[in-house]
């Protein structure tokens, strides 16, 4: 099978023309099959020149017009840039040959994940040269793997290339320490040449220094080369630099130095995640990707554990000796909430007993008598005598989960072959692993053995064989064998190791998985299911993933981009054809952690990693609005973006920056978008655009705090004065509750109480949904695995309830006899009591503020009152979100809400409101559920002046929820009583 290239994907040709209409203007390349006589520069094309040691690329645009180019491309592509007038970010090189100092400037392409990324590059390498003449190019990558990745995108394109620009001819080669009289011919020849070179071939050049001899060879005279230093070949062909992920390759001063080294003419970074997009001049965003269905939508799976916290639970994560021997362990330690896994790191005579804020399961057998950090022999033993390799587990469930894993990801994999039979399209699922022996081990003799994962998965492949629902699939009658396999390094004796991904050792790995990558898509290969290392996170993916299983011993540590990536990219059929069905366009994770954690941790990488500012208009996008004049459609422009941009500010649709506010709201009953009377009729159109840009909550990274400052003048005022006297008080609470009535409402809660059941690990899969404002989801499906395990600790039943809820012994009793639901603590005794103690709680909670009374703190001083001089030590505070006033103490009222800050400037509109003050976050009342906050102080004149307290909410019934929010506000209330204070819960200013 031949994978086959869609020359005519706008968002690539986009990308393409990006960098290629930089150098506009630059004079044009000569026909591909023009005679070059190389006797002299004259004689040779625009996009070259002639030097001692060979041909190099030769840019004629001076820097004003390759900074016009830029400003152009950029402002074509909806990228915004701070100052258009400022220079172009670039390097002072040293150009050797030339004997002069110049500029190198770079150029930033994002392109998401999946989306082709290394296409476009060695397809922009074709159109400069056909364009401009350009003929110098080097490929800077991190890794084996991107550089394997790389060779075999160069080999599955050249005959679509060749198609595509008229049989141009070029040549391309892998830097080879071996080998350097290649770049010889690399600067001689007149052909397109393309070099491939890892940055840790030319990253270290000691010249000069007594460790010289340590320097890479390529910075090293060389007698093949007439005692020249490789490096100078290069220098002199001036070559275009592309650097494939640059965050990896130049992130470091020596890097960047090496980098210079290659005397480039320029640079053209390429990234999904760039952490400096220097001259941005192309984004493919991933929310853009997933607008556009260029990539697969993801669906997460989550093999979690519930209960099982009643026995010990230890698991070795990490052991070095960096800083002293030492390991770190994951651990159940008792929080307020119960049992919670966290990480502790230990040392020889640790005891984890006292580290998990002595758990009754850690009590005896728990000291840390040894730790052996000896590469590949780490261990840790307990006092029991139990020894825990790294990366093994004691108690909890990890083989129940990984069991679940295995058998839910064959069975998603045989349900999609179901679906995609008669089709042509093979379905491929990757498991990633932390540890080869769980795949593949040796007995005592070395032979060869099934590892745990590879015994269970065809065990379990066996089993779903044997099910009629999947009778039509031929190829589950295949001996099982010959259904999965392994890519893993090797030793000189051929035993599979274990890697980082980054070794001399993986090359082996890339070489032949990458070897394989057209094999695995054909529907004549009976391998399906792939078990590989999790280090191969970069620089392999293949279209047909459609499941991807992480069965690592611990967390995955992996970035969830880097992990979903290797399967992002859109199936391919039988004929090499991309399949754009969005009915099967799916990538199916099924991860060690919950489906919530997974697509909160891809949102925020999306947000940290790629820059991607959700929910961000650019006034280049308003610019390209259209509207009929004279019978044709054009354009509104700038000048007409920054009209309807100040129209929509001014409205708090927007801020000055562009981001959409919570005013805009499509939804809202009475929802207005008023615009200059010039582009009335393009009301539509802006709110759709809007509304594609819309975000569901703030991206606080990218948003600059504004400043509220104080007036004083306003702290002198009789209205101010004599607000702070009525509401300045502090006071004290008590509660009578009834015994009786508590334990009637603690055992009815209990008896309506969900089931507990014994442990189990549950299988959620859940669709995530990735939109412009953020990484959504919805659960799909749940299915059960029930675990097992040994003998466990049973817990002081009694004391530990009356611990957490300092009730009387006979009141507990009492309360768990009523209920009728005692039965069930011995189904899992932690998750029991938890559950009891959280709605104990909770109706005690709600009787302490049935029942709360409070009373003024007489004297004065701050045990007293709140002093006015706190707001003198706070001129300046910092808000999210804030309102421009005039009758506040703070120029700047801050809001949390849409509703507050309408009736933040409801209130400053009227008359009748002398004065109004959103009360700082240090003014707190006291009550039975935390700390209280009052929104609102007036002072409202009518006939008469009135001081009241005001709470904001959206709903009139916000006093009749049982929330403890609402608890909190009703307390609010009891404590503005005592104070003869009016305080009321309002849903706007005109309830004021």
């Amino acid at each position: 099978m031949k994978l086959q290239f869609d020359p005519n994907q706008k968002y690539q040709i986009d990308a393409i023309a990006a960098v290629a209409d930089l150098f506009d203007g630059q004079p044009q390349g000569e026909p591909e099959y023009a005679v070059i006589k190389s006797t002299g520069a004259g004689d040779l094309l625009s996009g070259q020149e002639q030097t001692e040691l060979g041909v190099g690329n030769r840019l004629l645009l001076n820097e004003d017009k390759l900074r016009a180019n830029t400003r152009n491309v950029q402002e074509r592509n909806d990228i915004e840039v701070d100052d258009p007038n400022a220079p172009l970010e670039a390097w002072d090189v040293f150009d050797a040959p030339a004997n002069l100092a110049r500029r190198c400037p770079h150029f930033s392409v994002e392109m998401e994940t999946g989306t082709g990324k290394t296409y476009v590059y060695l397809r922009t390498i074709f159109e400069l040269a056909t364009r401009y003449g350009f003929r110098k190019f080097v490929i800077v990558v991190p890794s084996v793997a991107i550089r394997e990745g790389v060779l075999k995108n160069i080999e599955l394109t050249a005959e679509h290339f060749r198609a595509l620009y008229n049989n141009l001819p070029f040549e391309h080669f892998v830097y080879d320490a071996k080998r350097v009289s290649r770049l010889r011919q690399f600067a001689l020849a007149n052909t397109v040449q393309i070099l491939v070179i890892n940055i840790d071939a030319f990253r270290k050049n000691f010249a000069g220094t007594e460790v010289e001899r340590k320097s890479n060879v390529i910075y090293k005279e060389s007698d093949k080369l007439s005692g020249r230093q490789p490096i100078e070949f290069v220098q002199a062909a001036r070559p275009i630099v592309i650097i494939d992920e640059p965050q990896s390759v130049d992130s470091t001063d020596k890097a960047q130095e090496a980098i210079k080294a290659l005397n480039p003419l320029c640079t053209l970074r390429y990234s999904a995640t760039h952490r400096n997009p220097y001259n941005l001049v192309y984004r493919l965003d991933p929310v853009r990707a997933f607008e556009l269905k260029l990539v697969k939508r993801i669906v997460v799976a989550s093999a979690v554990a519930e209960g099982g916290e009643n026995e010990a639970f230890v698991r070795a994560e990490a052991i070095d000796n960096k800083n002293g021997i030492k390991a770190k362990l994951r651990i159940h330690v008792q929080t307020s909430d119960g049992p919670k896994e966290k990480s502790v790191t230990v040392k020889l005579g640790s005891d984890l007993f006292a580290l998990s804020n002595e758990r009754e399961a850690y009590r005896t057998g728990y000291e840390v008598t040894e730790i052996n950090a000896e590469p590949g022999n780490e261990f840790v033993r307990l006092s029991s005598g139990r020894v825990l390799r790294l990366g093994e587990q004691l108690g909890g469930f990890r083989e129940d989960l990984w069991r679940a894993q295995i058998m839910h990801t064959v069975k998603k994999h045989l349900d999609r072959e179901l679906q995609l039979q008669g089709r042509g399209i093979k379905v491929l699922s990757l498991f990633f692993i932390d540890r080869v022996a769980n795949y593949r081990d040796y007995d005592a003799d070395g032979r060869p053995i099934k590892g745990k994962f590879a015994a269970h998965f065809e065990e379990v492949l066996t089993e779903f064989a044997k099910d009629p629902r999947y009778a039509g699939l031929s190829w589950l009658r295949l001996p099982v064998e010959r259904l999965h396999n392994g890519y893993f390094a090797q030793d000189k004796k051929g035993v599979l190791k274990d890697t980082r991904g980054d070794t001399q050792a993986d090359e082996e790995v890339y070489n032949l998985i990458m070897k394989d990558k057209e094999r695995l898509l054909s529907l004549d290969e009976p391998l399906r299911f792939i078990f590989s290392h999790s280090a191969l996170r970069e620089g392999w993916d293949n279209p047909n993933v459609f499941q991807i299983c992480t069965l690592n011993e611990t967390r995955s540590a992996v970035k969830k981009r880097q992990e979903i990536g290797r399967g992002l990219r859109l199936p391919v059929d039988q004929n090499g054809r991309r399949v754009f069905d969005e009915s099967i366009n799916t990538l199916y994770i099924m991860a060690n952690e919950s489906y919530e954690d997974f697509a909160r941790a891809l949102q925020t990488e999306y947000e940290e990693d790629c820059g991607v500012t959700f929910g961000k208009v650019p006034i280049t996008a308003l610019a390209r609005l259209e509207r009929v004049v004279d019978g044709e459609s054009r354009p509104i422009g700038r000048e007409g973006a920054e009209a309807i941009k100040q129209a929509l500010v001014a409205q708090q649709m927007l801020d000055a920056d562009g981001r959409l506010l919570p005013n805009f709201d499509p939804q809202r009953p009475g929802f207005e978008l008023q615009l200059p009377a010039d582009y009335v009729e393009l009301a539509p159109a802006v709110v759709d655009l809007l509304s594609s840009y819309r975000i569901e909550r703030h991206v606080r990274r990218e948003r600059d705090e504004a400043v509220a400052s104080l007036k004083k003048e306003v702290l002198l005022t009789p209205e101010f004065q004599a607000l702070w006297e009525r509401i300045k008080p502090k006071t004290q609470y008590r509660v009578e509750f009834s015994t009786e009535e508590l334990v009637r409402r603690a055992a009815e809660a209990i008896r309506k109480m969900e089931k507990i059941d014994p442990p189990r690990v549950r299988v959620i899969a859940g669709q995530l949904d990735i939109r412009r404002g953020g990484v959504e989801g919805r659960a799909l499906s749940v299915a059960e695995e029930q675990a097992t395990y040994g003998p466990v600790t049973v817990p002081d039943l009694l004391a530990y309830l009356q611990g957490e809820t300092e009730l009387t012994r006979a009141t507990l009793v009492r309360i768990l006899k009523e209920s009728g639901r005692l039965a069930e603590f011995f189904n899992d005794p932690q998750r029991f009591l938890d559950t009891v103690v959280r709605l104990i709680k909770h109706e005690l909670h709600r009787l302490l503020v049935d029942g709360i009374k409070y009373e003024k703190i007489g004297g004065t001083g701050p045990e007293a009152e709140w002093e006015m001089a706190l707001f003198k030590n706070e001129e300046l505070v910092d808000y999210l979100s804030s309102l421009q006033v005039q009758k506040s103490l703070y120029d700047r009222v801050p809001y949390d809400s849409d509703v507050e800050r309408e009736f933040a400037r409801r209130l400053d509109e009227r008359e009748d409101i002398k004065l109004f003050v959103k009360l700082p976050r240090w003014f707190t009342v006291d009550t039975p559920v935390g700390e209280y906050n009052p929104d609102w102080a007036i002072v409202k004149h009518d006939d008469e002046t009135v001081y009241l307290v005001r709470e904001t909410k959206s709903t009139k019934d916000f006093l009749k929820l049982r929330t403890e929010e609402a608890d909190k506000v009703r307390c609010g209330m009891r404590h503005f009583e005592a104070l003869a204070v009016p305080f009321a819960v309002v849903t706007s200013a005109e309830q004021v």
